[in-house]
Protein backbone atom coordinates (compact mmCIF):
# COMPACT_ATOMS: atom_id res chain seq x y z
CA UNK A 1 0.00 0.00 0.00
CA UNK A 2 1.29 3.37 -0.87
CA UNK A 3 1.78 6.30 1.50
CA UNK A 4 -0.92 8.34 0.09
CA UNK A 5 -3.30 8.17 -2.79
CA UNK A 6 -5.75 10.52 -5.22
CA UNK A 7 -9.08 10.91 -4.57
CA UNK A 8 -11.68 13.39 -6.01
CA UNK A 9 -11.80 16.78 -4.93
CA UNK A 10 -14.85 17.97 -6.28
CA UNK A 11 -18.01 16.26 -8.04
CA UNK A 12 -18.35 16.21 -11.88
CA UNK A 13 -21.38 15.69 -14.09
CA UNK A 14 -20.97 15.33 -17.99
CA UNK A 15 -23.90 14.64 -20.60
CA UNK A 16 -23.09 12.46 -23.62
CA UNK A 17 -25.46 11.41 -26.48
CA UNK A 18 -25.16 8.55 -28.41
CA UNK A 19 -27.96 7.54 -30.84
CA UNK A 20 -30.45 9.88 -29.14
CA UNK A 21 -29.88 8.28 -25.96
CA UNK A 22 -28.62 10.80 -22.78
CA UNK A 23 -26.10 9.42 -19.91
CA UNK A 24 -25.01 11.56 -17.49
CA UNK A 25 -21.92 10.33 -16.13
CA UNK A 26 -21.45 11.66 -12.08
CA UNK A 27 -18.03 11.24 -10.75
CA UNK A 28 -18.10 11.67 -6.55
CA UNK A 29 -15.53 11.12 -3.54
CA UNK A 30 -17.17 8.11 -1.64
CA UNK A 31 -15.01 6.80 1.09
CA UNK A 32 -17.68 4.31 2.22
CA UNK A 33 -20.20 1.86 0.74
CA UNK A 34 -22.99 4.12 2.64
CA UNK A 35 -21.51 7.44 1.49
CA UNK A 36 -21.53 5.46 -2.49
CA UNK A 37 -24.99 4.47 -1.95
CA UNK A 38 -26.18 7.52 -0.79
CA UNK A 39 -24.52 9.20 -3.56
CA UNK A 40 -27.05 6.78 -6.37
CA UNK A 41 -30.04 7.85 -3.92
CA UNK A 42 -29.74 11.27 -4.63
CA UNK A 43 -28.76 10.79 -8.38
CA UNK A 44 -32.25 8.79 -8.30
CA UNK A 45 -34.12 11.44 -7.02
CA UNK A 46 -32.20 13.70 -9.33
CA UNK A 47 -33.13 11.82 -12.16
CA UNK A 48 -35.91 10.06 -11.21
CA UNK A 49 -37.33 9.49 -14.86
CA UNK A 50 -34.48 7.79 -16.11
CA UNK A 51 -35.00 4.22 -17.26
CA UNK A 52 -31.27 3.62 -15.32
CA UNK A 53 -29.06 4.02 -13.04
CA UNK A 54 -25.44 2.29 -13.42
CA UNK A 55 -22.67 2.61 -11.27
CA UNK A 56 -19.57 1.35 -10.07
CA UNK A 57 -17.02 2.57 -6.87
CA UNK A 58 -13.68 2.25 -5.66
CA UNK A 59 -13.26 2.69 -2.23
CA UNK A 60 -9.89 2.96 -0.55
CA UNK A 61 -5.86 2.89 -1.94
CA UNK A 62 -6.48 1.77 -5.52
CA UNK A 63 -3.42 -0.69 -5.55
CA UNK A 64 -5.53 -2.07 -2.77
CA UNK A 65 -8.91 -1.19 -2.48
CA UNK A 66 -10.93 -2.41 0.20
CA UNK A 67 -14.25 -2.18 -1.90
CA UNK A 68 -15.30 -2.59 -5.20
CA UNK A 69 -18.57 -3.21 -6.65
CA UNK A 70 -20.66 -2.07 -9.60
CA UNK A 71 -24.44 -2.39 -11.15
CA UNK A 72 -26.12 -2.91 -14.20
CA UNK A 73 -29.46 -1.78 -12.82
CA UNK A 74 -31.29 -3.39 -15.15
CA UNK A 75 -29.09 -2.84 -18.25
CA UNK A 76 -27.93 -6.92 -20.22
CA UNK A 77 -25.35 -7.92 -17.87
CA UNK A 78 -22.06 -6.85 -18.53
CA UNK A 79 -23.00 -3.73 -20.77
CA UNK A 80 -22.74 -0.61 -18.02
CA UNK A 81 -21.19 -1.40 -14.42
CA UNK A 82 -18.26 -3.33 -16.01
CA UNK A 83 -17.37 -0.88 -18.76
CA UNK A 84 -17.92 2.17 -15.68
CA UNK A 85 -15.57 -0.31 -13.63
CA UNK A 86 -12.71 -0.89 -16.16
CA UNK A 87 -12.57 3.24 -16.05
CA UNK A 88 -12.25 3.26 -12.71
CA UNK A 89 -9.69 0.90 -12.50
CA UNK A 90 -7.08 2.47 -14.71
CA UNK A 91 -7.17 5.37 -13.46
CA UNK A 92 -5.27 5.43 -10.27
CA UNK A 93 -7.88 7.22 -8.40
CA UNK A 94 -9.18 5.81 -4.95
CA UNK A 95 -12.64 6.76 -3.07
CA UNK A 96 -14.43 7.02 -6.01
CA UNK A 97 -18.24 6.71 -6.69
CA UNK A 98 -19.39 7.23 -10.78
CA UNK A 99 -22.87 6.60 -11.28
CA UNK A 100 -23.84 6.95 -15.21
CA UNK A 101 -27.26 7.65 -15.60
CA UNK A 102 -29.20 7.06 -19.38
CA UNK A 103 -32.42 8.07 -20.68
CA UNK A 104 -33.31 5.77 -23.43
CA UNK A 105 -33.83 7.89 -26.98
CA UNK A 106 -35.98 5.03 -28.54
CA UNK A 107 -33.15 3.16 -30.63
CA UNK A 108 -31.37 0.03 -29.58
CA UNK A 109 -27.54 0.28 -29.15
CA UNK A 110 -26.84 -3.15 -28.98
CA UNK A 111 -24.51 -5.01 -26.34
CA UNK A 112 -21.86 -3.63 -27.91
CA UNK A 113 -22.81 0.02 -28.32
CA UNK A 114 -23.89 -0.22 -24.34
CA UNK A 115 -20.48 -1.28 -23.62
CA UNK A 116 -18.74 1.72 -25.52
CA UNK A 117 -21.15 4.17 -24.46
CA UNK A 118 -21.10 3.72 -20.71
CA UNK A 119 -17.30 3.59 -20.63
CA UNK A 120 -17.16 6.70 -22.84
CA UNK A 121 -19.20 8.42 -20.51
CA UNK A 122 -17.34 7.23 -17.32
CA UNK A 123 -14.59 8.18 -19.10
CA UNK A 124 -15.54 11.71 -19.61
CA UNK A 125 -16.40 12.14 -16.10
CA UNK A 126 -13.00 10.74 -15.09
CA UNK A 127 -11.78 13.45 -17.73
CA UNK A 128 -12.86 16.45 -16.03
CA UNK A 129 -12.08 15.73 -12.52
CA UNK A 130 -9.88 17.18 -10.02
CA UNK A 131 -8.01 15.41 -7.84
CA UNK A 132 -5.94 15.33 -4.37
CA UNK A 133 -3.53 13.51 -2.19
CA UNK A 134 -4.68 11.61 0.66
CA UNK A 135 -2.73 10.02 3.40
CA UNK A 136 -3.25 5.94 3.05
CA UNK A 137 -5.06 4.95 6.62
CA UNK A 138 -4.07 1.21 7.79
CA UNK A 139 -7.29 -0.07 10.10
CA UNK A 140 -6.82 -0.98 13.62
CA UNK A 141 -8.79 -1.83 16.21
CA UNK A 142 -7.83 -1.02 19.80
CA UNK A 143 -9.46 -1.78 23.18
CA UNK A 144 -8.42 0.11 26.53
CA UNK A 145 -10.06 1.56 29.72
CA UNK A 146 -12.19 4.58 29.51
CA UNK A 147 -8.86 7.12 30.70
CA UNK A 148 -6.68 5.42 27.66
CA UNK A 149 -9.34 6.48 25.11
CA UNK A 150 -8.48 10.19 25.28
CA UNK A 151 -4.86 9.81 25.14
CA UNK A 152 -5.69 7.72 21.91
CA UNK A 153 -7.82 10.80 20.49
CA UNK A 154 -4.90 12.67 21.02
CA UNK A 155 -3.00 10.92 19.21
CA UNK A 156 -4.53 10.16 16.42
CA UNK A 157 -5.52 14.23 15.83
CA UNK A 158 -1.61 14.49 16.32
CA UNK A 159 -0.63 12.10 13.45
CA UNK A 160 -3.75 12.36 11.15
CA UNK A 161 -5.08 9.65 12.28
CA UNK A 162 -9.22 8.98 12.42
CA UNK A 163 -11.89 7.30 14.62
CA UNK A 164 -13.87 5.64 12.81
CA UNK A 165 -16.61 4.09 15.27
CA UNK A 166 -16.29 3.93 19.32
CA UNK A 167 -18.12 0.80 21.43
CA UNK A 168 -18.54 1.31 24.76
CA UNK A 169 -18.70 -2.20 27.47
CA UNK A 170 -16.05 -2.66 30.42
CA UNK A 171 -13.61 -0.87 28.38
CA UNK A 172 -13.61 1.65 25.20
CA UNK A 173 -13.37 -0.23 21.69
CA UNK A 174 -12.47 2.00 19.09
CA UNK A 175 -11.64 1.68 15.54
CA UNK A 176 -9.15 3.72 13.85
CA UNK A 177 -7.46 4.74 10.52
CA UNK A 178 -3.57 5.48 11.42
CA UNK A 179 -1.59 6.45 8.54
CA UNK A 180 0.90 3.87 6.75
CA UNK A 181 4.39 5.94 7.51
CA UNK A 182 3.10 5.90 10.97
CA UNK A 183 2.15 2.51 12.23
CA UNK A 184 5.14 1.28 14.31
CA UNK A 185 4.81 4.40 16.21
CA UNK A 186 1.60 3.64 16.87
CA UNK A 187 1.99 0.05 17.36
CA UNK A 188 4.67 1.12 19.96
CA UNK A 189 2.34 3.75 21.23
CA UNK A 190 -0.44 1.22 22.19
CA UNK A 191 1.72 -0.83 23.67
CA UNK A 192 3.54 1.58 26.22
CA UNK A 193 -0.15 2.30 27.32
CA UNK A 194 -0.86 -1.12 27.91
CA UNK A 195 -4.01 -1.46 25.60
CA UNK A 196 -4.46 -3.91 23.23
CA UNK A 197 -5.06 -4.68 19.42
CA UNK A 198 -7.98 -6.78 18.96
CA UNK A 199 -7.37 -9.83 17.23
CA UNK A 200 -9.58 -8.38 14.15
CA UNK A 201 -6.43 -5.74 13.17
CA UNK A 202 -6.61 -5.11 9.10
CA UNK A 203 -2.75 -3.74 8.47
Amino acid sequence: MSTEYRVPAHAVEITYEVKKSRFIAQAHFADSREQALALLSQAKLAYPDARHHCWAYYIGDPQAPSLVAFSDDGEPSGTAGKPILHVLQHKNIGDLMLIVIRYFGGIKLGAGGLVRAYGQAAQLAIDGLETKAILALADYTVEGDFKFEQSLRHWLENHAGTVQAVRYSECATLDVGVPVQGEQAFVDFIAAHGAKLASNVKP
